[in-house]
């Protein structure tokens, strides 16, 4: 969640008045005694409850003003970065935003409509992440490989619009039912419309649907051929060899980079495929793509899986294999994390 949870068991005016005396108070003795008093009022929220005890445990008068100065700051005063709508002054209170690059997920988000009936989606906790530390409220996310709706689900429970792109039209259906049967309590969009990414018009869609660009764009194409998931020949899982699987994912970035708004944010989520006893680094490979375009690298996160379809139930069998081949079986993919340059490239 993006914004902090109402204090129930306080009074805000009564707290930042309270907040204040203790500012005035110029003995130790005094500070500790009236944290404590406000300690007992604020039992059910973590994050005044941590602050408050900070105070307390300081070491000195100064100490503890400096402390006391800060909780009404982050009280009063809303600071947020140029991408998102958190507030930097309560930072304490996001302990669900990842900051690390090596993410561990034991499961994927399965509440409300979220399936992982279709193989190849990817977790929910993924555009969960993003949305929440690259977008602000009522802006736009671009998922141009949409399958079967995971980014436009969690942009549409956190208040954000999505316009989303998918090549197979039974998919196009089925993702818009999923995300008509979850609820909209912020009244946001989430356009889903059939077609090939890199050559849909989508500044025309985004048009129609009242926007003219998008803040943030969720990739998670096809890992080249380890699933085919259409006969269409413009599918990426369709390409005929590497070099050729990069040079239509470019032609998806180029399109989607049209529409992204100088410096803001691209997610690319990708995995790396093993072919004829070797190693292929699909993802670096993919990542140097997108950085060619004029795309900045800001993060790589490692991000593990425990199972996978195709391995689900044969986990002895690939640890054979692993032990006879000399390899490592797969247990991770990547996230990407790239920014739009803010100058405009010259056209070449």
């Amino acid at each position: 969640m993006l914004e902090p949870q109402p204090h129930s068991r306080h009074n805000p005016s009564e707290l930042l008045a309270r907040l204040r005396e203790v500012r005035g108070t110029t003995a130790m003795a005094g500070v500790q005694k009236a944290v404590e008093q406000l300690a007992g009022q604020v039992q059910n929220d973590h994050f005044l409850l941590s602050e408050l005890k900070q105070i307390q445990a300081s070491q000195t008068l100064e100490r503890a003003h400096y402390y006391v100065d800060r909780l009404i700051k982050g009280l009063t005063v809303v600071r947020t970065p140029e991408v998102s709508d958190l507030n930097l002054n309560r930072w304490k209170e996001y302990n669900e935003i990842q900051t690390d690059s090596l993410w561990i997920i034991p499961r994927r988000d399965g509440t409300g409509v979220h399936k992982a009936d279709y193989w190849g989606n990817f977790v929910p906790q993924i555009p969960q992440q993003m949305i929440q530390r690259y977008t602000r409220a009522g802006e736009w996310v671009l998922d141009p490989f949409c399958g079967s709706g995971t980014t436009p689900i969690e942009a549409q429970r956190l208040g954000r619009n999505t316009l989303g792109v998918e090549l197979r039209s039974d998919m196009v259906e089925h993702a818009r039912r999923l995300i008509e049967s979850e609820l909209n309590p912020h009244v946001v969009s989430q356009v889903i419309v059939q077609g090939d990414s890199s050559r849909v018009d989508l500044a025309q869609e985004l048009k129609s649907a009242g926007a003219s660009s998008v803040q943030l764009a969720i990739l998670h194409p096809p890992y080249f051929d380890i699933i085919q998931f259409s006969e269409n020949p413009n599918d990426l899982s369709r390409a005929t060899d590497v070099t050729n699987f990069l040079q239509r994912l470019r032609a998806v970035v180029s399109n989607v980079s049209r529409v992204l708004d100088r410096g803001r944010y691209l997610v690319l989520v990708i995995g790396d495929k093993y072919a004829d006893g070797e190693w292929i680094p699909l993802g670096f490979q993919s990542m140097q793509e997108i950085c060619n375009l004029g795309f900045s690298l800001k993060s790589i996160v490692v991000k593990n899986f425990e199972d996978t379809a195709g391995k689900r139930h044969q986990k002895e069998l690939w640890r054979y294999r692993a032990l006879a081949g000399g390899f490592y079986v797969f247990k991770h993919e990547y996230v990407f994390l790239f920014r739009k340059s803010t100058r405009k490239r010259n056209a070449r």
